[in-house]
Parts: structure tokens; C-alpha cells; sequence
């Protein structure tokens, strides 16, 4: 019957998905006609454009045909993809998350001696000829939230959390162990203690999550953290990454001991799974906004899902504030408050230089050769900036809502050569072992001032799941610039 049940769920969602979509201002199913912008790379092929974008169930697609026969594979969001094609230029057929915005993509091209991964960025447009929504806003302006104190009828309000960093939520407690989760630009939660009945009168659009919680699938990889950090991985039973993809101890063991499964990622769960193993809630990072019914189809089988946006806090430790969203959800406030205490004695402890700041470059160079830097509105940027540095590309020019830009290597060289400091990032590539390691991806850092003076370093593939000690990371850039012991560091590692 759990087997008919689940097949029943799928099935109604698949049918009201597309529809909804369409009520929602998204493209209708069809075949539309688009531009696509390639950049990155050498700069030697091309991609076919104008080309064609389907759009069926609310899902896009387009096939990429590029100008050349010798890529066998691309990457996107994770997912390989293989040609279409057998003969002539290489053609794909991949998923678009939104148009008017980038979509990173890794291309792998056989035309070298050896096969090499190459990170490309391809925009997708509309032609002006063809019907448009306006797409939907995918940033938060990161103000605090002016809004009143949700009405929870029958138990009145009787606090807030104090937040310091955090702008992109608000915790609300009421009487009788009831809470509010109010998340900005996403839902707002009611939180209903155990035995606790919903209040008659409650507003439909709150999302309803029953205490106590359990059987949590982690798709956020991020929150995973956080879990960790307050003893909570017992309240995972499934997660969205396997067990060699964690660098979390406690992730990592609980997988390895069955204690928690791998449940597919957040874009291909395995419903079934979830369904039969009774979980009582996802939590999915606004990845699972490119993969929408994905959120819909575990809403219908009865699974809440808190949607986290921790990645949108423009404040470094703003992200590392999201634990009490968690202490909140597990009862466990007392302990998420004394931690995030702890990340913020780590900053009152630096003794920041008050003259001139030194300046820091964090990079790392694609398989192509081309610098990817960091956009100065990112968090890494925040960090350094708090460690008492300086980024030294705080004034680059970015696309609203990227991350990450990509340069060549004479426009880094422009830029960074006289950078006091360079971090490497190995976090999506090996660590950086030595300096001639650098200067065998360009020539040009031997020219670099932070390579002549022996300043470089390198940060490791641990960094961007360890949420939860930000104020670490940011006291091992302080130690770094002010020439303190490297051996006591958490993330930073010099390269001789």
C-alpha cells in the first residue's frame, strides 16, 4: 500500500506541476528560440547560438553544440553528461537553472595530449521576438526584515533571538513552546511543540513542522555543520551527499557505521526511500530552486521542507549565526548560543591593525589557465576583511548575484601581482603543495610579489563545509597576515 501511496504522490505532482509553473509566471511547455554567451576558457571554440531551449514540466533544456569534435563530457551541477551525437562537432543536451543568468559548466576537451577539464560559463537568453515573463528574483538584499511579529492565535508572543550578523532570518517564541521561523525572500515556518495541536485560525501558507524532528534528510550540505556542531547528526537518517563527499568526521563515521544513508542528491532523491524510512524533514539549501518540483513532490508525500539560506548573508559569520535556526528546529538554542558565542570571542580576541591594511588575493586557476577569484560582495571577501586585511579586488565589477569571475591571467597578473598575500583555493582542486606547483599553471607568478616574499598559501577542501567555524577560519587569516605561529592554524597551510 506505502508502494501505491508513494506512486499515487508522484504521479499527481508530475501532473500539477507544469501548471502551476505557468500560474507562477514561468514559461509555458514549448520550444522556444534562445541566445547563449560562452566565456571562459581559451577563447578558441565557440557554441552554436541562437539555439533551442525546451521547456517541458516546467523543467528547461537546451542542446549546446560546440564548435569543436573533441569534448566527450560536460559537467553540470555535478551531473555528467555525455554527447548526443556520435559524429561531427560535439553536441549536449543539458539542464538550464534560469535565463539572464550564468550557468557554470565544466566542458572536458580531448584536443590536448591529455583530456582536460575545462570551467566555461554559458548565458542563456530569450530573443526579443519571443513571450517573456520577468524572471523571478533570486537575491536578497540582505536588509533586516520589517516586518511584524507573526500572529500565532491562542499563544501569544514572548520573545525574539538577538541575531548580530545574520539579516536573512528571524526566530519568534510564543507561549507554550510554540515558534516561528520567519526566512527572508523564502516561508516562513510554524514550529509546533510535541502533543501540541495547529491552532485553529492559522495562516495556510506557514509551513507546519512537527517537534520532536527526526529522520532528517541533509541536503544542504552547509547545515551539515551545524548538525554536527550541536550533536545533532542523530537526528539525520538521510543525506544528500555520500560518505566520501563529506569532510566532517561525524558525517562521514555516522555513513560509514548506516547511521545515516545516502538518499540521492537534492535535484534525484530517492522518494521512496524517504517515504519508507518515515522522514520528518528536508532540509535543502535554494539549490532545490533549480530543481522546484523536486520541493514539490516531498512536499506532497508529507515531508516539510525548510529551504536554508544561509548562503545569502553578505556577512561572513552571518552564515555561522544560522545555528540558532537549527538550535531552534532541535531544541537546542542553549547550545547553539554558547557556540556561536564562542566564533564571536575568536573575533574579539584579534587585535586589528588600525594601519595600512595588506592586501590579500584568494584564487585558483582552471585547468584552462584562466584565475577565478572571488566577487568582492562574497563572504570570503567579508573574512578577510574582518581578519584585518584587505581584498585586493574589492572594486572588480561583477554580474549581480555571482559568486565567483573569472579572469585571464594577464588581467589577474594586472591586478594581483603586488598583493602582499595570495591564498590558494584547493577546495575544488589538490592542495597546492609548493610554490613551483603555482608557477608551472603561469609563468607570470614569478613575478608575483607574494611568491618572491614567500607569502603564499593555500586553504583546503574542508572550508566550505565547515559552516560552523567561520570565526576560525577569519582568526587564521589574522594570524597569517600578522606573522603569527602557522602551526596552530584550523584551515590555512603555507606553501613553500
Amino acid at each position: 500500500m506505502r508502494d501505491i501511496f508513494v506512486l499515487l504522490c508522484l504521479m499527481c505532482v508530475l501532473i500539477g506541476c507544469a501548471s502551476k509553473k505557468q500560474q507562477e509566471g514561468w514559461l509555458k511547455d514549448g520550444i522556444y528560440d534562445v541566445s547563449v554567451a560562452l566565456s571562459g576558457g581559451t577563447g578558441k571554440v565557440i557554441v552554436e547560438s541562437p539555439t533551442k531551449l525546451t521547456v517541458k514540466d516546467g523543467e528547461m533544456t537546451s542542446k549546446i553544440t560546440w564548435s569543436s569534435p573533441h569534448y566527450d563530457y560536460m559537467i553540470v551541477d555535478g551531473q555528467k553528461y555525455l554527447p548526443v551525437n556520435t559524429e561531427g562537432n560535439a553536441v549536449f543536451e543539458i539542464p538550464v537553472r534560469a535565463l539572464d543568468e550564468e550557468l557554470e559548466v565544466i566542458a572536458d576537451t580531448t584536443a590536448m595530449s591529455e583530456p582536460h577539464e575545462i570551467t566555461y560559463s554559458l548565458l542563456f537568453c530569450l530573443k526579443e521576438s519571443e513571450e517573456k515573463t520577468e524572471p523571478v528574483a533570486d537575491q536578497t538584499d540582505n536588509s533586516i526584515m520589517e516586518k511584524s511579529v507573526p500572529e500565532v492565535p491562542g499563544h501569544p508572543f514572548v520573545s525574539e533571538t538577538e541575531r548580530t550578523y545574520a539579516k536573512c532570518f528571524r526566530i519568534y517564541h510564543y507561549e507554550d513552546g510554540y515558534e516561528v521561523i520567519d526566512v527572508e525572500n523564502g516561508e516562513t515556518y510554524l514550529l509546533i511543540p510535541e502533543d501540541g495541536k495547529i491552532p485553529d485560525g492559522m495562516k495556510e501558507e506557514m509551513v507546519v513542522i512537527r517537534k520532536p524532528i527526526e529522520k532528517i534528510y541533509v541536503a544542504a550540505t552547509a547545515s551539515m555543520a551545524l548538525f554536527a556542531r550541536l550533536d545533532a547528526v542523530s537526528s539525520v537518517r538521510f543525506a544528500g551527499t555520500d560518505a566520501e563527499g563529506w569532510y566532517i568526521d561525524a558525517a562521514r563515521k555516522a555513513m560509514e557505521d548506516g547511521e545515516v544513508l545516502y538518499a540521492g542528491k537534492y535535484s534525484e532523491p530517492d522518494y521512496e526511500m524517504l517515504v519508507d524510512g518515515r522522514c520528518g524533514l528536508a532540509v535543502e539549501s535554494t539549490m532545490i530552486f533549480h530543481s522546484p518540483k523536486v520541493k514539490e513532490m516531498i512536499t506532497d508525500l508529507g515531508i516539510p521542507v525548510f529551504v536554508d539560506y544561509s548562503s545569502y548573508e553578505k556577512k561572513a559569520m552571518g552564515r555561522t549565526e544560522w545555528i540558532k535556526v537549527y538550535g531552534a528546529l532541535l531544541d537546542k538554542e542553549a547550545e547553539a548560543n554558547a557556540f556561536f558565542l564562542s566564533q564571536m570571542n575568536q573575533l574579539e580576541k584579534l587585535e586589528v591593525s588600525t594601519d595600512e591594511k595588506k592586501t590579500v588575493a584568494f584564487f585558483y586557476i582552471s585547468e584552462s589557465g584562466v584565475a577565478v577569484v572571488r566577487s568582492p560582495s562574497d563572504y570570503i571577501a567579508d573574512m578577510i576583511e574582518e581578519a584585518g586585511g584587505k581584498y585586493i579586488f574589492d572594486d572588480l565589477d561583477v554580474k549581480q548575484g555571482s559568486s565567483s569571475v573569472n579572469m585571464s591571467m594577464e588581467e589577474f597578473y594586472s591586478v594581483a601581482a603586488d598583493a602582499d598575500y595570495l591564498i590558494y583555493n584547493s577546495t575544488v582542486q589538490k592542495t597546492l603543495t609548493s610554490t613551483d606547483e603555482l608557477i608551472k599553471k603561469s609563468d607570470l607568478f614569478k613575478e608575483f610579489r607574494a611568491v618572491k616574499e614567500g607569502n603564499v598559501w593555500c586553504v583546503g577542501k574542508n572550508m566550505y563545509q565547515a559552516t560552523d567555524i567561520t570565526g576560525e577560519f577569519i582568526a587564521d587569516v589574522h594570524q597569517m597576515l600578522s606573522g603569527e605561529n602557522a602551526d596552530e592554524m584550523t584551515f590555512l597551510t603555507h606553501v613553500e
